[in-house]
């Protein structure tokens, strides 16, 4: 009998889809629903049901990123093909085109808002009223800074000043402040991640793509973000399906341009994985880059050409198992008040 049972335990640990499931998840972002005069930030509607309609109808995991956040920091398993929802700043179209939509879908979802932009009688913009009304429907809600500044430009104090008041805004509306936070542009450096940590939050998101796994920094998590160019139905289909390119020892580790421009980019794999000297990284100022396997595990990525952009995203990839991509990803600033401290 005991044989049995355990012969049924194997078979479910064959085929269950949390037993194969990488610790790790996609998580997308959002901005603008159905805003068409806005194409950077805006992902037509047409776009979106056709993103809502794969993930349900192909037995997608959309689980709410707290959750999901937890579960890898424990190392908990997920169920595979796990998908994280997220929206940044807090306009008007999530609450009339997005929430009804995933709503009726049934999918978790977090708002970044920055807190200085709500209720002051901006009609593209949410209310504390349309705010709370989602909260108390389960909608989850991060902070986003007050003004939506460029904190890599800022003062320490003044970027210490931006999450109190943003904080101090959502415990009065809200009841409670965030653990989870998101970087206005995506853009930090080691001094921001230092100010957001010390500031009690547990998570932060930037805007570079790649998949959240078990070696992600948490100060520092990846998104895919979606918008009407990079928002067709066979991108989004890459995007869900992406594994992770565990990475360590990234070096520079500071997303910030210092004084070698470009940066001498240099990481190891994690995990022993097949393909390596297949990988390929491309950045926005260059396209494909130069990258050399050193040994078994080590990848270092050369540029040709200076950094000139004020934030240039690096992405790696290399083809995995059931022709999935493995992804990762950081964006560098170029600040050029960089003694502001």
């Amino acid at each position: 009998m005991k044989k049995h049972i355990f012969s049924i335990f194997l078979l479910w640990l064959t085929f269950s889809p949390i037993a194969v499931a990488e610790n790790s998840a996609v998580i997308i972002m959002y901005h603008r629903f159905g805003e068409n005069n806005f194409p950077s930030t805006n992902i037509r509607i047409e776009q979106f049901e056709q993103h809502i309609l794969k993930l349900k109808t192909e037995k997608y995991n959309v689980l709410p990123i707290s959750k999901i956040l937890s579960n890898i920091k424990n190392g908990l398993p997920l169920p595979s093909k796990t998908v994280g929802i997220t929206i940044d700043d807090g306009y008007k179209s999530i609450y009339t085109k997005a929430w009804p939509r995933l709503k009726k879908a049934g999918f978790p979802f977090t708002v970044f808002i920055s807190t200085d932009f709500i209720g002051k009688s901006r009609p593209n913009r949410l209310t504390w009223s349309e705010i709370t009304e989602m909260k108390n429907s389960g909608v989850d809600f991060g902070a986003h800074t007050a003004s939506h500044a460029h904190m890599t430009q800022k003062t320490k104090a003044f970027n210490i000043g931006e999450i109190t008041r943003s904080d101090q805004k959502m415990l009065e509306k809200l009841g409670k402040k965030s653990e989870i936070f998101a970087y206005p542009f995506g853009e930090a450096n080691s001094r921001v991640f230092d100010i957001v940590r010390q500031s009690g939050y547990s998570y932060a998101f930037g805007q570079h793509s790649g998949v959240v796994n078990s070696f992600s920094n948490n100060y520092f998590l990846p998104r895919f973000a979606l918008n009407e160019r990079y928002g067709d139905l066979d991108r989004f289909s890459v995007v869900i399906n992406a594994l992770p390119l565990p990475v360590k020892d990234l070096t520079p580790s500071d997303p910030e341009i210092g004084n070698t421009n470009p940066p001498n980019i240099g990481f190891s794999i994690a995990k022993n994985l097949s393909n390596l000297d297949r990988l390929r990284c491309y950045t926005g100022s260059e396209g494909r880059v130069s990258t050399t396997l050193l040994g078994k595990n080590r990848i270092e990525v050369r540029m040709t050409k200076p950094f000139t952009s004020e934030r240039t995203r690096l992405n790696c990839t290399v083809k995995g198992p059931q022709n999935r991509w493995r992804w990762f990803g950081w964006m560098y600033v170029l600040n050029k008040n960089s003694s502001q401290q």
